[in-house]
């Protein structure tokens, strides 16, 4: 059984840094796309950052620059790394996990990707950047 949970949400003000966990348990993929997501109250869920297992990240324009996605070298643990948060950046925010099978480009934008039946996602940590 997968499992995952994040940690290390809170509350900052505009400029502070935070580090998002997200342990992972039971993903034993022989190949993955991993990947944080957030999402506002009446906004729609948004791909925020990814990482292959070979190590190939991706991020969201609104937060390259700032945010820095990377895992521990027993591929546990997911981090996110986020620097110069914003009011903007107030959001609840997901991990998440999925298997690549066919080639598929790990990339958190990707909707196909991630609505895979596959997939398996934490229950969320919630960020507030004040300003």
């Amino acid at each position: 059984q997968v499992q995952l949970v994040e940690s290390g949400g809170g509350s900052v003000q505009s400029g502070g840094s935070l580090r998002l966990s997200c342990a992972t348990s039971g993903a034993t993929y022989s190949n993955y796309c991993k990947a944080w997501f957030r999402q506002a109250p009446g906004s729609e869920r948004e791909g925020v950052a990814s990482i292959h297992r070979v190590g190939e990240t991706t991020y969201a324009d609104a937060v390259k620059g700032r945010f820095t996605v990377s895992q521990d070298s027993a591929e546990n643990t997911l981090y996110l790394q986020m620097n110069s948060l914003k009011p903007e950046d107030t959001a609840t925010y997901y991990c998440a996990v999925v298997p690549l099978v066919g080639g598929e480009y790990c990339h958190a934008s990707s909707t196909t990707l991630w609505l895979s039946p596959y997939g398996h996602w934490g229950q969320g940590t919630q960020v507030n950047v004040s300003s």
